[in-house]
């Protein structure tokens, strides 16, 4: 995505042309859901959060200057987001109930061996089970990088640490993941 397009928009915005808005929700709205919903584990919290992310940033629309990427700066209101309903939802309990929608669209492939299409399907969602489990701040900088292509720096902004501390979380996170799912395919093979 064009970090100088989203500049354009939020120029576009600061000047009070709402259209520009629409603009950024069309090119970021996805990547944001879908950030919002590997951090929360749930779609509806994920779909609010994002919503909530363009608010603040039409708010914030004429206090807006480009000293980082767009990209840092939405993803670090959206982060910001995540982890105070993540706070909320450990404050009231009552009202963790899942809203049914799983991580994992279901994409059913008609080419290709049933049981490898099975096979991969099931280790997506074991692998989004598994990013679930990982500690907030190391999913995160996992699903920034990996899953949104964002670099060190931007991350390490986004988090605010080190760009060293944005390495170490991703070696844990991977590391992590390696040994869930390692052991949960393991088995999985050993019965077959």
């Amino acid at each position: 995505m064009d970090n100088d397009e989203d500049v354009r928009c939020m120029e576009r915005l600061r000047e009070d042309d709402d259209l520009a808005l629409n603009d950024l929700m069309r090119r970021w709205k996805e990547p944001l859901v879908s950030f919002c919903l590997r951090s929360t584990g749930n779609l509806t919290d994920a779909q609010e959060i994002a919503q909530e992310t363009f608010v603040k940033i039409y708010q914030a629309r004429k206090r807006y200057r480009p000293t980082a990427t767009f990209s840092t700066w939405l993803f670090t209101i959206a982060n910001n987001l995540c982890r105070m309903r993540g706070r909320w939802r450990k404050r009231h309990p009552e009202i963790l109930e899942s809203d049914g929608n799983g991580l994992m669209e279901d994409n059913e492939s008609s080419i290709g061996d049933p049981a490898a299409a099975v096979d991969t399907k099931d280790l997506a969602r074991d692998l989004e089970h598994a990013i679930q489990h990982l500690p907030q701040d190391i999913r995160t900088a996992f699903v920034l990088y990996e899953l949104h292509g964002q670099r060190y720096r931007e991350i390490s902004k986004i988090q605010r640490c080190s760009e060293k501390a944005v390495e170490r979380r991703l070696a844990r996170a991977r590391e992590q993941l390696r040994s869930l799912l390692e052991h949960k395919w393991r088995n999985n093979s050993a019965h077959s």
